[in-house]
């Protein structure tokens, strides 16, 4: 590492102070988010690592570490393995007033995200049910019989879990509402990530599935709410529940 580069890392960990012990990995995310769009650093900064930013702010590297994969997933961060962690160019255009929901505020905005995701779920799988073209669907399927594989592997199943919702947003052909879920999901995604703990976990999303898939195959709009109501009020149920143990 340069003496410039040293130098700014050791900037970095100056400025943002001690955080005492026991602060969660939301209160990690907005300090480090709030230094990073100060425009006391300079894009492309490379930041300091894991370590030394958590012995800054006095927490657990794993609440760090967390952190920053929140902010990669929002697109503030970038990874460059096996080089660092670096501040993306132009993160101020990056930073919409939706940013300062869910997880960077807490408790309040993150329940109202899970409230919002399932209502504009239930909207698109209603538009979905007679916008959808087959290709769609064979790609839906396609995402059914990938979690089925993986109920033992939980990060395969929830990628593929991810993938289904997605078609079912393109699928509804509003673009508005596709962008507002996709942005919702981001912002969530480290609590979908926990929510879904064990094998019976998966196994009821993959059957509660099979049946939102089943409804918009049949081009049933009546049925597809119905199915993706009673999905999101469990999903949201076990989101929920990481996120409070995550308390």
């Amino acid at each position: 590492m340069s003496l410039n580069s040293a130098a700014s890392t050791a900037k970095i960990s100056a400025a943002l102070g001690s955080m005492g012990q026991g602060s969660v990995v939301s209160e990690v995310a907005e300090r480090l988010m709030a230094y990073f769009t100060s425009g006391d650093i300079a894009a492309g900064t490379r930041l300091p690592a894991e370590r030394q930013l958590a012995a800054s702010l006095g927490v657990g590297r794993s609440a760090v570490r967390e952190a920053l994969a929140a902010l990669e997933i929002l697109g503030i961060v970038i990874v460059r393995p096996g080089s660092g962690t670096y501040l993306r160019d132009g993160v101020s255009e990056l930073l919409p007033r939706t940013l300062s929901w869910g997880l960077m505020l807490g408790e309040p905005r993150t329940r109202e995200l899970v409230e919002l995701r399932s209502g504009l779920e239930v909207q698109a799988v209603q538009l979905a049910a007679t916008r959808i073209t087959e290709e769609a669907l064979e790609r839906m399927r396609t995402n059914l019989e990938s979690m089925e594989r993986n109920l033992g592997n939980l990060s395969a199943f929830v990628e593929a879990d991810a993938a289904f919702h997605k078609e079912i947003a393109a699928g509804s052909g509003n673009q508005v509402l596709q962008e507002l879920l996709q942005s919702i999901r981001s912002l969530l995604r480290i609590w979908v990530d926990r929510a879904l703990t064990d094998e019976g976990h998966a196994a009821a999303a993959l059957k509660e599935h099979a049946e939102i898939f089943a409804a918009l195959q049949a081009r049933d709009a009546g049925a597809a709410t119905v199915t993706m109501h009673l999905h999101m009020e469990t999903a949201s149920r076990r989101l929920l529940v990481g996120f409070d143990a995550a308390q």
